[in-house]
């Protein structure tokens, strides 16, 4: 009797081992599917992160303090280095109010690069500054992983980490803000839709994004593959990093390339803006004959 009840619980074990195994199996093939799909994306999208069709600039030069707070919110829901650093910055975060000290430090950040920076005129290279953000993607991915309890006692602050990225998101989100038509009346106000327009995209994610973790967190799988995902962060910034790069090498040395500079550009490199003093007049052309725009914005 006893040998028998042994019996059956070490085969209970045996199955209960086996039915965990093909779990892992599955979280696995589900894990490496998500990657595939994610990095297909990258690739395919990577040289449009921030950019901004014609359809969008000509609605902006006509439209008023709405169409920049649109923008700004589309702006954010399209700029996926943004969005996995903040999925990056929640993914730990359990409570209600760690999520909302974290990433009231980021937005504090943004904004102040944000707002200042456009009012100054202070821009940067967008492909740097893109690279300089990806490489914040592969921090918070890195930090998750206890990747710098390796090498110190603890952890940088996250709160002040944030913070400091978020500067750097900032000034990446006021040098696209510069590349639209501000004019000089009524500029703070078209500043603070977009910055509003920005807060709202985040806010629509970070919803999404704190409901799914939370749901993810009460199964077998989230423990498991927290530092694949992690690393999954890590490798989507160095990617993001190395596709920078290779636009700022186009940018800056074309004639090292094989083939003909006017046949291969970049989302970027249409938005540059000629040298002209004057903002916004990047977008006034000679009017067409029987064009419905003029040279008078």
């Amino acid at each position: 009797m006893v040998t028998d009840i042994s019996n059956a619980s070490r085969l209970d074990a045996e199955l209960s081992r086996e039915n965990m195994k093909n779990i892992d199996i599955k979280t696995k093939n589900i894990l490496l599917q998500i990657i595939a799909v994610l990095f297909l994306f990258l690739i395919t999208q990577s040289i449009f992160a921030h950019g901004m069709s014609e359809t969008e600039k000509q609605t902006i030069l006509q439209g008023g303090n709405l169409q920049y707070l649109k923008i700004g919110a589309t702006h954010m829901l399209t700029g996926y280095d943004h969005l996995l650093f903040v999925f990056g910055i929640v993914f730990f975060l359990t409570t209600f109010m760690d999520v909302v000290k974290t990433i009231t430090a980021f937005t504090i950040g943004h904004s102040i690069t944000l707002i200042t920076a456009t009012l100054m005129g202070v821009t940067v290279n967008y492909f740097l500054i893109d690279a300089v953000i990806a490489l914040s993607v592969c921090y918070i991915g890195y930090e998750n992983i206890g990747g710098f309890r390796k090498f110190f006692e603890k952890s940088p602050n996250l709160i002040w980490a944030v913070f400091i990225f978020g500067l750097i998101h900032g000034l990446g989100l006021s040098t696209r803000l510069q590349q639209l038509p501000l004019g000089e009346e009524g500029i703070v106000l078209r500043i603070l839709s977009f910055n509003l327009g920005i807060e709202l995209g985040q806010i629509a994610a970070l919803c999404l994004m704190v409901a799914l973790l939370y749901k993810w967190r009460h199964t077998q799988s989230f423990l498991k593959i927290t530092a694949v995902s992690n690393n999954g962060l890590i490798y989507a910034g160095v990617f993001l990093f190395l596709m920078q790069m290779h636009g700022y090498s186009h940018a800056v040395y074309p004639d090292e390339f094989g083939f003909p500079e006017d046949n291969h550009f970049h989302i970027h490199e249409k938005m540059v803006a000629p040298s002209t003093p004057l903002r916004g007049s990047e977008y006034r052309t000679l009017p067409e004959q029987g064009s419905l725009f003029s040279n008078d914005l």
